[in-house]
């Protein structure tokens, strides 16, 4: 049942809550570099995440639904979808960002999706989105301008820069799939169902040579210290899959969906955060600044799309529905 905000105690567990989901999905960059810089290809590191976590996922779902998954043909369909962009796809393209990049300037440059996906409304419909979204826009390119090319630390790894700018467009077209989405699936199922499609095809890929996956079991270094291979393993399949996902869920069952897609922004701070304790990562004054701005320039546009919906019908009868707020079990990040 949703926190009712009359309940300021529920409402402290429902932030609480979200706001450790945030956290947990903004670890799996740091865990992720430190294999990566251990030997793992980026593909490695996502079907390890994907697989251990939709092995577990599952596990939970089948005790849930007492091994009768509310699935149809549509709802795999959407299961497909999801699991390639949003899972295979997007964390491909992120994993691959943090080879080069700050873990948090990469999330910074991924979380411009729903500005990319508001120009491609714009264009393609032709309508000018209201002014707070155009203000919210220009900041948040204004702050991408900031984090890429810092004066006096030199341009970033225009790779890198790529890869994240690709994770940027596959969230967009998560964001783009949801909003039309009305298969109704929960999110426990997209989830768990997500992981398995994108896990499956992450394997299928690096089988016939279309992308390399490679693992290794030499030591990894986390917060300047030598530790086995195993331990962020467990941490980005244990706590930024399934801890995040089922935290993410149940944030959405307390607070609602556009609330805690809110308060999902402080993911980007979480891992600008855990990537400074654990990897001495910290980006430099005028990255941050253009991190206030990216941030701040989303919170415009999700306010620009609020008051758009009060205006429209509803996001159905909209073109692109809304770029941000979305149902689902959490950024896939």
């Amino acid at each position: 049942m949703r926190t009712s905000p009359a309940d300021p105690r529920a409402l402290a567990a429902g932030l609480a809550i979200a706001v450790t989901s945030a956290a947990t999905f903004g670890s799996s960059g740091v865990g992720a570099k430190a294999l990566i810089e251990s030997g793992w290809t980026a593909g490695g590191a996502v079907l390890v995440r994907l697989g251990g976590g939709a092995l577990v996922l599952l596990v939970i779902g089948t005790i849930h639904y007492r091994g009768r998954w509310p699935l149809d043909r549509g709802a795999l369909r959407t299961l497909v979808v999801y699991g390639s962009v949003a899972m295979a796809g997007t964390q491909f393209a992120y994993f691959n960002a943090v080879r080069t990049l700050d873990v948090g300037v990469a999330l910074l440059i991924e979380f411009l999706a729903p500005v990319l996906l508001l120009a491609w409304t714009a264009l393609r419909t032709r309508v000018l989105p209201p002014r707070v979204t155009l203000i919210g826009a220009v900041l948040a390119l204004a702050g991408l301008v900031l984090v890429i090319d810092p004066r006096g630390t030199g341009p970033l790894d225009p790779v890198g820069v790529g890869w994240a700018l690709l994770a940027a467009v596959g969230l967009s077209g998560f964001f783009a799939l949801s909003a039309r989405d009305r298969s109704g699936l929960p999110a426990l199922v997209m989830a768990a169902g997500g992981t398995t499609i994108g896990a499956v095809l992450i394997a299928a890929a690096g089988l016939v040579g279309l992308i390399p996956v490679r693992m290794t079991t030499a030591p990894t270094v986390l917060a300047g210290a030598e530790v086995a291979w195993w331990m962020p393993t467990l941490w980005i399949v244990l706590v930024a899959t399934v801890i995040a996902y089922l935290t993410g869920i149940a944030a959405i069952t307390r607070l609602g969906t556009r609330l805690a897609s809110f308060v999902g922004l402080t993911e980007v701070l979480a891992a600008v955060l855990i990537a400074w304790v654990v990897l001495a990562e910290l980006p430099g004054t005028p990255q941050l600044l253009g991190g206030v701005l990216i941030l701040v320039g989303i919170v415009l546009v999700q306010r620009g799309d609020v008051s758009d919906d009060t205006d429209d019908a509803s996001d159905a009868e909209r073109p692109g529905g809304g770029p941000v707020v979305v149902e689902g079990p959490g950024m896939p990040a």
